[in-house]
């Protein structure tokens, strides 16, 4: 259609949903910034279904220059096919939306003010008014630009101690308020350092699990995890742990620190005792999937997927094997304290979970019997 907006079929004409008002009569009517109707002081032609439409140059140029919405253009696009059709099953089809809907911008729609396609504000008439007393507010205010790197629960302390009984979240609630006025501005050097360190963050490898990918194959998706283990009061290890979503084998290690090395360390690891190519990795948000572990999937070329903050249950399969180790050989075994035995009695576990442990899900075979019948399958296919 372009960017022509046909209001009426030609000079002296109005259109189909408004009468127009007496004092148009002999004049050409068009709409102006403000919504009120004008008087146009020249004539456009338009070809646009062939018509004449008074003022159209003006009101394409209100389109060309975004005086109103790309919606309200959308919803003016109905009204253009309505004119032409006069038909509107045949227009809600067209333009895939239901009768209801057209019928109540139809009614909403002014010819001579095409604001009135715009979405009105759905706030409510009236709004919850904020409890804190003003003199609280601007004592937040004060205290905030005193100590302006001083976070909301250190500032509910001190005001607390000053007799005022305020919680860090409503702190936090009037310090944005007071941005958004205006009121409350960071120190120039604080919002230096701010911007500083966002230009020195490095965008991350790991991204959102891509909508569609497909898991068929063993290796397609490997979910990685970090389960602390408390040996007794002075000693903490971590157990990163590796589950294959399709086969469900298992590879275990366990380690002092909980880093970004020791992950990377890891993924070398895994590599060696999957017996498939891992394409895929999916990991929750710990910094220990970070750094040094990123580098080390990218230089791989393996897709890392991170999953969203607070969202376990994307993690079962690995978050089951967690349960599994802690019930079937930590709450069973002696580990020792010694790193290097923890890890060989680490291995001698997860040879039982692979190779003879039977699997539920699997159908009570183990996670290596079902990938060798993988294979076979696999090679039957070919021939």
């Amino acid at each position: 259609m372009g960017d022509t907006i046909p209001i009426s079929r030609g000079i002296g004409s109005c259109s189909p949903f408004h009468e127009r008002p007496a004092s148009c009569a002999g004049s050409d009517t068009l709409v102006t910034l403000g919504g009120m109707i004008g008087v146009a002081m020249y004539l456009h032609p338009t070809t646009t279904y062939g018509s004449l439409i008074p003022g159209s140059e003006y009101i394409r140029s209100l389109v060309r220059q975004g005086t109103i919405s790309k919606e309200a253009q959308k919803r003016l696009r109905w009204f253009e096919y309505y004119r032409d059709c006069s038909d509107v099953s045949l227009t809600c089809r067209h333009f895939g939306i239901s009768r209801p809907t057209f019928y109540r911008w139809k009614n909403r729609f002014d010819p001579y003010d095409l604001t009135t396609l715009e979405e009105s504000s759905r706030r409510p008439h009236r709004v919850r008014q904020s409890e804190t007393p003003v003199p609280d507010i601007e004592r937040i205010r004060v205290m905030r630009q005193t100590y302006p790197r001083w976070g909301k629960e250190k500032l509910a302390v001190l005001l607390r101690q000053e007799g005022i009984q305020i919680s860090g979240s409503t702190v936090g609630r009037q310090m944005a308020k007071l941005r958004k006025r205006g009121l409350l501005v960071e120190p120039e050097n604080v919002r230096q350092a701010k911007l500083a360190r966002k230009r020195r963050r490095k965008p991350r490898y790991a991204v959102r699990k891509p909508k569609g990918y497909a898991i068929k194959n063993p290796g397609d998706m490997v979910q990685v995890d970090t389960l602390q283990i408390i040996l007794c009061p002075n000693e903490v290890r971590f157990q990163i742990g590796s589950r294959d979503i399709v086969t469900r084998m298992d590879v275990l290690k366990a380690y002092k620190r909980q880093t970004s090395t020791a992950a990377a360390d890891f993924l070398q690891y895994m590599k060696k005792k999957f017996p498939f190519k891992i394409r895929a990795i999916q990991i929750d948000g710990g910094s220990e999937f970070m750094d040094q572990f990123e580098e080390a999937c990218q230089k791989e070329n393996i897709l890392l997927c991170v999953n969203p903050p607070r969202c376990p249950e994307m993690n079962g399969y690995i978050e089951r094997s967690n349960r599994t180790s802690r019930e079937e050989f930590y709450e069973v075994e002696e580990v020792s304290l010694n790193l290097e035995e923890h890890n060989r009695q680490l291995a001698k576990w997860e040879y039982t979970y692979n190779y003879i442990r039977p699997h539920q899900a699997l159908d009570y075979l183990t996670p290596n019997k079902y990938y060798l019948q993988w294979k076979k399958n696999q090679k039957a296919k070919c021939h």
